[in-house]
């Protein structure tokens, strides 16, 4: 199976992206993270970007708050797909989440909610998983228990209302 990268632009996002961390390690997804930051270490992250796929890695997730041009950074120097996460620090988060959406045509950034980690990483999974039948049907089941849960939450509330 392809790994994910988890980019973070400062240490500071360390626990906005735990949930992240989590879900892919749920998933059985080998996954590395690193703290680069577009506007520190650029010529690192263009680095990495540019080695990603030869390096395994299947998908990158980048996690930056304020300017957050770290997802569009990677993204400019890979053909990997790149998930961005906007992390709230300034402006409730939508200085990032607006930095984070906002790419110029031809360089394509998904883009999650603010401190959206969890979705981030089964977006990932999504992604990796059309490539890998175990991993999709992990997603299946995944997908099942949700539902499942809602449901068990509705005959509850059905029999507090009665």
């Amino acid at each position: 199976m392809k790994k994910a990268a988890v980019i973070m632009g400062s240490d500071s996002d360390l626990p906005v992206l735990e949930p992240a961390f989590k879900r892919l390690k749920e998933f059985g997804i080998p996954f590395e993270a690193h703290i680069i930051s577009a506007h520190r270490t650029p010529v690192m992250a263009a680095d990495f970007a540019v080695n990603a796929k030869n390096s395994g890695f299947g998908v990158i997730i980048a996690a930056a708050g304020k300017a957050a041009h770290l997802a569009g950074a990677l993204a400019a120097h890979t053909t990997l797909p790149v998930i961005g996460i906007p992390v709230k620090s300034s402006l409730d988060g939508l200085d990032a989440l607006l930095s984070t959406v906002q790419m110029p045509p031809g360089i394509p950034v998904a883009a999650v909610a603010i401190d959206g980690a969890d979705n981030a990483a089964i977006l990932a999974a999504q992604i990796l998983a059309l490539e890998n039948d175990f991993l999709s049907d992990k997603l299946a089941a995944f997908k099942t228990e949700m539902a499942e849960k809602a449901i068990e939450k509705d005959r509850q509330l059905q029999e507090k209302i009665k």
